[in-house]
């Protein structure tokens, strides 16, 4: 009985000829990651293990993106614990005002993730880097004290799902419609501690991009990971951004999936999650009703890269956002930040009415940077759309595309591109 991609990983990084679904493992780690709003609790537990210093200065990465620039006393005294933990500790990659960007977004443009590692971070959308062929899973602040103390971890070893990826998306189809399809298709407990493995031809009609949207949002389905096939896009990419050596796993042909579903990519179409669950998802042909929206957000760790904003600027250039809407767009990185200015693609947000803003997890937390207030909806490319996630109990979150959420900020309304 052979293996998938992540049992492979795990098992390598265990010190294991192999292992099952269920087996629980400890296992060595590439890299340990915590932002301003879990690491401080992680540090403070570190220093309740009375252990000395980290147990590698290289191999941990801490971001500020989630209240950076520091919006009120609290998130500034987080920022401050995190930074003199930096210092004290000699910390390679920290990342401070000015160079940070959103942690998902910055770690593989800075080259820190790569095919075959195994990484944890202190929040639940570490599963982005299997986009790049590693195992990479949210866990909590206790287990990123551990991790940064041993440089190791423990896991239960998922089992897997397959989903094999035939096609090729049309005009406006994008890596966040094919999510919300699965996450729509089987729910978001319906991969509950599994590994979502990506497969097929398909692939090869999907960006980097669109992969790192598709990993990112692993875990609104429920999963432990989400993991693609390293090929020949996946490889330039690390060529690019990083000068470490990777190891590229292969799934066994006879790797056991607890399920396996075919998406294709030719028959998706532009899809919305309405409140409050990502699983409660519509195409933009089923919406037969206007749905007036009051604020569009373009960016956060699921769409905030350089196709997003190129998509979002294709859309709104030479138009105008619709009458007391609000349109917030936030490149995820300062790179990306710097790239969309030289494309010209901030003037065509700023023109037609948006606001930009420096790199920040901000609104999608209802942390700052977009709050909303009663009764009021948002179209957004963030991943989550729970009551209350982006401020009060009784404002409403429809999660979608770039392209969706930029035609939305134009006519007031859910809306298409097509329908422009």
């Amino acid at each position: 009985m052979g293996m998938t991609m992540t049992q492979k990983i795990l098992a390598a990084h265990a010190g294991l000829e192999r292992v099952e679904a269920g087996q629980l493992i400890e296992a060595d780690l590439d890299l340990v990651l915590g932002n301003d709003i879990t690491s401080p609790v992680a540090i403070k537990e570190m220093e309740k293990m009375k252990v000395d210093g980290v147990f590698d200065k290289d191999k941990i990465a801490l971001v500020p993106d989630h209240f950076v620039p520091n919006k009120d006393i609290k998130s500034a005294e987080h920022c401050k614990c995190v930074r003199e933990f930096a210092c004290r500790n000699g910390i390679t990659n920290y990342f401070e005002v000015g160079e940070m960007g959103i942690e998902h977004a910055l770690l593989p443009e800075k080259g820190l993730t790569v095919a075959g590692d195994v990484i944890i971070g202190a929040d639940s959308h570490t599963c982005t880097y299997g986009a790049l062929g590693a195992f990479s899973t949210g866990v909590g602040s206790t287990d990123m004290a551990a991790g940064m103390a041993t440089g190791k971890a423990w896991f239960k070893v998922p089992g897997a799902i397959r989903f094999h990826i035939v096609g090729k998306p049309s005009e406006w189809v994008s890596g966040k419609d094919v999510i919300l399809h699965i996450i729509g298709k089987i729910g978001v407990d319906g991969a509950l501690y599994k590994s979502m493995e990506f497969t097929g031809e398909g692939i090869q009609n999907l960006s980097m991009d669109d992969r790192f949207t598709i990993a990112n949002m692993a875990i609104e389905a429920g999963g432990k990971n989400g993991i693609f096939p390293v090929d020949s896009l996946a490889v330039a990419y690390m060529k690019e951004h990083s000068q470490k050596a990777y190891t590229i796993y292969e799934a066994d042909e006879d790797a056991v999936y607890d399920m396996e579903y075919t998406i294709d990519l030719s028959m998706l179409r532009p899809t919305i999650a309405f409140p409050h669950l990502p699983e409660n998802t519509k195409t933009i042909d089923e919406i037969k009703e206007d749905i007036p929206i009051d604020q569009v957000v373009i960016g956060s760790c699921t769409n905030g890269r350089l196709d997003d904003l190129r998509v979002a600027a294709k859309i709104l250039a030479g138009r105008h956002v619709a009458k007391g809407m609000r349109c917030i767009i936030i490149p995820a990185t300062q790179a990306i930040y710097l790239q969309a200015m030289e494309e010209g693609l901030l003037k065509t947000f700023i023109e037609a009415g948006a606001v930009v803003s420096t790199p920040t997890c901000g609104p999608c937390l209802g942390g700052y940077m977009g709050i909303l207030a009663e009764g009021e909806r948002c179209v957004s490319t963030t991943n989550r759309n729970f009551v209350g996630r982006m401020g009060h109990v009784n404002s409403e979150i429809y999660l979608a595309s770039p392209a969706v959420a930029a035609a939305s900020a134009i006519t007031g309304k859910i809306s298409c591109p097509c329908q422009l």
